[in-house]
């Protein structure tokens, strides 16, 4: 009769163990994969925003034609602006690598490349802000799954209930013993609990939605034709090779 008592209450404890470690180690798993997507957007952002806003300083490059830019596209923040970058011709070389300038004159490559990579860049923010909310509604998930882990899984009462599975011998040891004291249930609770990942707008930076090139054509051509004029009407194998 002892055998089969030990053999159910070695059963009961596996069950508990596998469930309460299961569920912690799924949720661990998400947080995990929350990380390394935060990690990967930020990489995006440095990759795809970051070239394109690098790629657009380079091409106006006159602080005053930037921030007339900046005021009519509805940009807010200079990103990754940094004057050395216009001068810099390595960085130069790796922003520009693959990029094509189209058209017959040399207004019209200027033109073109500051028009192409604006409509890169506004792709890009939307795939961007997009990304953002999906992380934002996956870490409210994984603090949802997290509190509704802890209410159905107490460590403190899981470990008062395995006590009482072993029978009186469980309350006769003591701590110099090695036997489970009462409060060695919510100690090691304690020592175990794990928190929700930081919402995403605390790891990355929130950008605004930019103006269409449609709706803001007329205003931001002149802004352009300014940079190129200032700029001494360049020619775009300047910054293509």
């Amino acid at each position: 009769m002892q055998d089969i008592d030990e053999m159910l209450s070695f059963e009961v404890k596996k069950e508990l163990a596998d469930r309460y470690f299961g569920f912690r180690k799924l949720i661990e798993e998400d947080i995990e994969d929350y990380d390394n997507q935060v990690v990967a957007a930020f990489r995006r952002l440095e990759q795809k925003i970051g070239f394109d806003l690098v790629r657009l300083y380079i091409l106006l490059k006159d602080e005053q034609v930037i921030h007339d830019f900046f005021q009519i596209t509805g940009l807010k923040e200079r990103l990754f602006f940094d004057p050395y970058l216009a001068e810099s011709p390595t960085i130069r070389k790796r922003v520009f690598a693959g990029i094509v300038a189209h058209g017959l004159t040399r207004k019209s490559r200027f033109r073109n490349m500051v028009v192409e990579t604006y409509q890169a860049l506004t792709e890009h923010i939307d795939e961007y802000d997009d990304n953002l909310h999906k992380l934002s509604e996956e870490q409210q998930t994984i603090a949802e799954e997290i509190n509704l882990f802890y209410r159905n899984n107490d460590l403190g009462t899981i470990m008062t209930f395995l006590r009482g599975l072993g029978g009186s011998e469980s309350y006769k040891a003591g701590a110099m013993e090695g036997g489970l004291t009462p409060q060695t249930g919510a100690g090691l609770d304690k020592k175990m609990q794990f928190k929700a990942p930081p919402p995403v707008e605390k790891l990355l930076p929130t950008l605004p939605k930019i103006q269409p090139y449609k709706e803001i054509k007329k205003d931001l051509l002149k802004v352009i034709d300014r940079a190129y004029v200032l700029r001494g009407e360049p020619e775009m194998r300047e910054f293509t090779h």
